[in-house]
């Protein structure tokens, strides 16, 4: 039980314990009913309060695309939601919805291209500039290459995504 599609996740009702390991601010914005939020960054810290709350039924982890639920797969023994809470919706489920913020995935792209945008601008005055936005085209392949994103951290740690 590694990946598991939205119908069998449903399938499964509340016999399984969905964890929901995107930023507080995200599943504020929108999240399986049911589900409980423990971040990515703070899954070390609440291992044992997993397992008591999963009381021997199978756990779920839920993120926004199924990234992050891989990640902490690593972590938490347990299925991934395949697609996230995007497929879930997109294939029928219903969702809790509340006080609407950007995702993650977006305040990452955000960042980066307003990173390299910025450097590109100040390197027409100051050439030297041109590293910052190699540093962020660096990153990005980084992420891309190890399917983690220092930035997406750096950024989940801000006081809007608490």
């Amino acid at each position: 039980m590694h990946i598991l599609d939205p119908a069998r996740v449903r399938a499964l009702g509340s016999g399984a314990l969905l964890l929901d390991v995107r930023t507080p601010a995200e599943f504020e914005s929108a999240h399986l009913p049911g589900s409980v939020n423990v971040p990515l960054d703070t899954l070390p810290s609440a291992l044992a309060s997993i397992e008591a709350q999963a009381a021997g039924r199978p756990v779920v982890l839920v993120c926004r695309s199924g990234a992050r639920a891989r990640q902490a797969q690593r972590l938490v023994p347990g299925a991934v939601l395949e697609g996230g809470v995007q497929a879930w919706e997109s294939d029928g489920g219903s969702l809790v919805r509340g006080k609407q913020t950007w995702s993650l995935e977006r305040q990452v792209r955000f960042a980066a291209g307003a990173l390299v945008f910025a450097a590109v601008l100040a390197s027409l005055a100051w050439p030297p500039a041109l590293v910052v936005a190699a540093f962020v085209g660096a990153g990005l392949v980084f992420a891309g290459v190890t399917d983690t994103c220092l930035m997406g951290r750096g950024l989940a740690r801000l006081p809007w995504n608490r």
